[in-house]
Parts: structure tokens; C-alpha cells; sequence
């Protein structure tokens, strides 16, 4: 069990949280959730010791031992990737750092030995004897070669890294497991291996994640930290999602009738209040006005933009060939003779790993780069609206953002205009604001009010979910699956593309293409090789914390 009592943290003078109390008890998988700035990553930190509180504690059952997801990928550059799992456990290092230093001293004294014997019982009540073969059971599960096994960090890629440290946070049992993006970087047979791995641990583990598709699988309670608090809900994302909202509906629905009982009850005693035949009813009626409580609506830090694309006119049945298109980039192949024909009812996810590809093949058919062979024909009924993956030259400008996106629309009227604006959470002041000293995430949501007011059949996205928030990942997702036209996209996002997508296109590293209708699960059901192909990336929060 670890709990977190009256805890209050500040930055400054702002208060991250204000007297948190919240208890994490062992055998369950908590979801901690939050939007942008809310102190996600912060409160991990916190509840690991790696920050102190400003007020309050943090109690941890005596004796229980915390493993926190590494994030420096250089810290262990000098060691080796076996120690370096084992090194997760560090009180079981020291013994066998300890063991090994004692049996290679040449004056080995009756001291030695006593010390000797002391580790090795503390060491056998550790399970050490199991320990390198436990390691190696958790590095072969992420997917890590054997023959990687005894290399020195340092050598290794990126993603090897990543595995390495998240098996050094699971290794050894322990009692409080703290995961801050634990899937970032992981290939999806990774991931599928973590997720079993997670819902057959029997102790507490506590986890950030904009994966929603996999909180969903994993997560048996909810954290919800809003205005600084942080609350407690039973069930996994889209439970709490869900619940949440009913929740609020309800408490208005309820309050709603309630309004207007009040407003009955104050009209018949304003009426009859001096009527002495009726004065008994109307004293009755203000007993029972003052009975009347109106339910406190729980305040939240959440904005959810409101994202719905509505074509101007329907999409005809040609609406994309492509044949022998090529393209080599500085000597490099980045795809080469791919075919296909986009139909009116696809909703095509482009996958892999090759990203460059992805990113290539959009620039090309939305005729901002030339394919070296081949050629590409768009239907005569289709209009396109685009999402580019570096977005940054759209904004190098001094145009307020009412008057960058009054350009892209028909109707200039300025009402018509900020409606746009108003969906995607800019208040009225905010229309004024520069497009050039605007954020990511601020950026993201521009575009998407670009692509909703051009009325556009096919929509083209490019990685749309980096520097989104979580509620605005769920309304982009919204969005995308109702829309009535073609979307060809790519997006890290597990459940965009499993509720999006109808067809599956992957570009392998040679360049070449995979063509597969069906679903994304269906896809990687059917190509084992495919889940090690696939990596997902976080998007990229903008808050202090995460």
C-alpha cells in the first residue's frame, strides 16, 4: 500500500495539488489521468521520493520496495544490459557485488566468511539464485535478442534502451510498480506482452499513459487528478470516460427539474402570499422551496473541442488511382512502384515503422512534391483537406487567428468564422491572439478548424494527435469515425486506428507496400511479424510535468 495524505505541492506560487488524500492499495492497476498541466508525472515523482512535498506525507507499508520506469536512457550507458535489469532491485545488486568482491579477495579471512554467509542467506531469501534467469525471462519477453543479453548499454539503439529499462523497473517483484509511458517506443508485440504481464501482477501499480487503448486493457481503477485533487473511480479509461459524463448529465437533468419546481413553487407564493385563503398553501410551498437543494456540480479542468468534418458534397466513386509511383530521396529508396486504387468508403491507416514513406507519399498527393516514376489521378467530386506533419511554415505569419483561418474559409462572415474557432476551445479574446506565438497543441487544434471549415471529402492526417491532450485525442477520434467521406491517415494512436480504419496499408523498410482490408487488430492478428513492426509513440504533452 503507499498513500499520499494532505499532500500539497507547489511550483511558485501555484499549488499543483492542495491537500491530496488517496490511497493505492496492492493487487490493483491505477490509471493516472489528467489534462495538460494537471501534474501527472509530478505526483509519480512524489509518491517515488524523488521530489518532496510542500505539505503532507507520503506512507508506504513498511518494508514494501518501490521500482520507478527509468527515464534517462544514459544512465547505465557503462554497464551491462543483464546488470542493468538486475540493478532494478538494488538491494539484491549490492549483495552480489557484495559476494563477488569477498570470493575474489586472496586474503579471504574468518570475517570474510561470516560476511559471506550472512549474504548469501539474505541473497537465497531474495530469490537471487533465479535472478539472472528472471532477467533474462522479462528482456526475452520485450522482445530483447539473447545475444544482447551481456551488451554494454552504451551500444545499444533507442528503442533496445527503452526495453532494457522498463525490464529493470519490473524485475524483482515489486511491491510498488510506478510507470510513467511505459508503452513510448514499444512495438506492439511489446506492448501485448507488457499488457499480460501488468494484468497478472498481484501487486500495486500505478501508470501515466496517453495510450487509451491500452489503460482500457490494463487499469482496474481510475486517478483522475482535476483543480489540484485527485479522485478515485472504479474501472478502467473508458469506464471512467463514460461514467463521468453520464454523471455530469445526470446531475443537470436532475437539477434542471429541480429549477423548475423552484420557479413553480416562488411563482404560486408570489401570487398567493397575501391571499388569506390560500395563505396555508403558500406557507406549505415555502417550507418545501427550502427543502430544495440544488447537486454542486463538481467543477473539471477539461475542455473537450467539439471536431465534426462535414463534406460539402458527397464523394463520388473515383476518388484516388495511383500506379508506379516512385520516389528516392538522397540516394535513399523511400517507396517504389506502389498500386492501389482508394475507394469511397476507405478509411486507410498507412502503418510501419517507415515514417518517412508515410510522410512522402502525402506530400506527393497533395502536389507538394513530384514522384520520381508514376503517376497519381484524384476523382473529379473529390476536394481534400490536409494535416501535414511539419506544420510550422503555416504559421510564420502575424495574422491573428480569426484572420488565418477567414482565409480558408468561403464564407468570410466573422460570426460564421469564430464558430469554428469556438469548437476547437478559442474564446472569443483568443481570436486575436498571433498565430505566431501560438503552441503545439494550440497549432493542432488551428488546422483541425482549417480542415473542419473547408468542407473537405477527403481528409489527409499526418500524425494529428502529437501535442494533444487526451480529450482532444477522443474528440479527433470522434470525429474521424463519423465522417461520411475518405480518410487516409497516420497515427500512433492504437484506438484511432482500430475504430478508424477499414483497410491497412504498411510501408516495410524496403519501401514496399502491404495492402490489407480489415481492421488494425485484425492485421496484426494475422502477421505476427507486424506487431514488431509497429511502435507506438506518446503524443507530446506541453505541460511543465509530463
Amino acid at each position: 500500500m503507499i498513500a499520499a495524505n494532505n499532500v500539497t505541492y507547489r511550483v511558485g506560487k501555484k499549488a499543483l495539488f492542495e491537500d491530496v488524500n488517496i490511497k493505492f492499495t496492492e493487487g490493483n492497476c491505477y490509471g493516472l489521468i489528467g489534462a495538460n498541466g494537471a501534474g501527472k508525472s509530478t505526483f509519480l515523482k512524489i509518491l517515488d521520493g524523488q521530489l518532496d512535498t510542500t505539505n503532507g506525507t507520503i506512507s508506504i507499508t513498511p518494508g514494501n520496495r518501490i521500482s520507478f520506469l527509468e527515464q534517462d536512457h544514459f544512465k547505465y550507458d557503462e554497464y551491462e544490459v543483464l546488470d542493468t535489469v538486475i540493478m532494478g532491485n538494488p538491494r539484491l545488486y549490492e549483495i552480489m557485488k557484495e559476494k563477488d568482491a569477498l570470493y575474489m579477495k586472496e586474503d579471504f579471512t574468518d570475517e570474510d566468511g561470516i560476511r559471506a554467509a550472512e549474504l548469501e542467506a539474505e541473497f537465497a531469501d531474495m530469490n537471487g539464485w533465479e535472478a539472472e534467469a528472471d532477467a533474462e525471462n522479462l528482456l526475452n519477453g520485450l522482445g530483447i535478442e539473447p545475444e544482447l543479453h551481456h551488451e554494454i548499454m552504451g551500444n545499444l539503439e533507442g528503442p533496445v534502451k527503452v526495453k532494457v529499462l522498463l525490464a529493470r523497473a519490473l524485475f524483482g517483484n515489486p511491491d510498488i510498480l510506478l510507470l510513467d509511458e511505459p508503452t513510448n517506443h514499444l512495438d506492439m508485440s511489446a506492448i501485448e506482452w507488457l499488457e499480460e504481464f501488468l494484468i497478472g501482477f498481484e501487486n500495486t501499480v500505478i501508470v501515466v499513459s496517453h495510450d487509451r487503448y491500452f489503460l482500457n486493457k490494463v487499469c482496474t481503477q481510475t486517478a483522475d487528478i482535476d483543480f489540484g485533487k485527485i479522485r478515485l473511480y472504479a474501472g478502467n479509461y473508458d469506464f471512467w470516460f463514460e461514467s463521468s459524463q453520464l454523471l455530469q448529465k445526470q446531475m443537470k437533468e436532475e437539477n434542471r427539474k429541480k429549477e423548475e419546481k423552484i420557479k413553480e413553487l416562488q411563482e404560486f407564493i408570489s401570487r398567493f402570499s397575501a391571499n388569506a385563503s390560500k395563505s396555508k398553501q403558500a406557507t406549505s410551498r415555502k417550507r418545501a422551496l427550502e427543502k430544495i437543494q440544488l447537486d454542486t456540480m463538481v467543477p473539471t479542468s477539461r475542455k473537450y473541442p467539439y471536431i465534426d468534418f462535414r463534406p460539402n458534397r458527397e464523394i463520388g466513386n473515383d476518388v484516388l488511382l495511383v500506379e508506379h509511383l516512385s520516389k528516392t530521396i538522397d540516394g535513399e529508396v523511400i517507396f517504389k512502384n506502389l498500386n492501389f486504387i482508394i475507394n469511397r468508403t476507405d478509411k486507410v491507416a498507412f502503418v510501419g515503422g517507415n515514417e518517412r514513406a508515410k510522410t512522402t507519399l502525402f506530400e506527393i498527393l497533395m502536389g507538394n512534391m513530384e514522384p520520381d516514376e508514376g503517376y497519381y489521378k484524384w476523382g473529379i467530386t473529390t476536394s481534400r483537406a490536409y494535416f501535414p506533419h511539419d506544420y510550422n511554415a503555416e504559421f510564420d505569419n502575424d495574422l491573428t487567428i480569426a484572420d488565418w483561418l477567414t482565409q480558408y474559409s468561403e464564407n468570410k462572415d466573422t460570426t460564421y468564422v469564430r464558430g469554428f474557432l469556438g469548437r476547437m476551445l478559442f474564446a472569443g479574446e483568443d481570436g486575436i491572439k498571433r498565430v505566431r506565438v501560438l503552441s503545439g497543441g494550440e497549432k493542432v487544434r488551428c488546422l483541425l478548424s482549417k480542415m473542419m471549415i473547408s468542407g473537405a471529402n477527403v481528409l489527409i492526417f499526418d500524425e494529428p494527435t502529437n501535442h494533444l491532450d487526451m480529450e482532444a485525442i477522443t474528440a479527433l477520434n470522434n470525429g474521424m469515425k463519423k465522417f461520411k467521406g475518405v480518410i487516409l491517415f497516420t497515427s500512433h494512436d492504437h484506438q484511432i486506428v482500430q475504430t478508424t480504419a477499414n483497410r491497412i496499408m504498411e510501408f516495410l523498410p524496403d519501401g514496399t507496400l502491404i495492402d490489407k482490408m480489415g481492421t488494425y487488430d485484425e492485421y496484426l492478428a494475422s502477421d505476427i511479424m507486424a506487431k514488431k513492426r509497429q511502435i507506438y509513440v506518446a503524443s507530446e504533452d506541453e505541460e511543465m510535468d509530463d
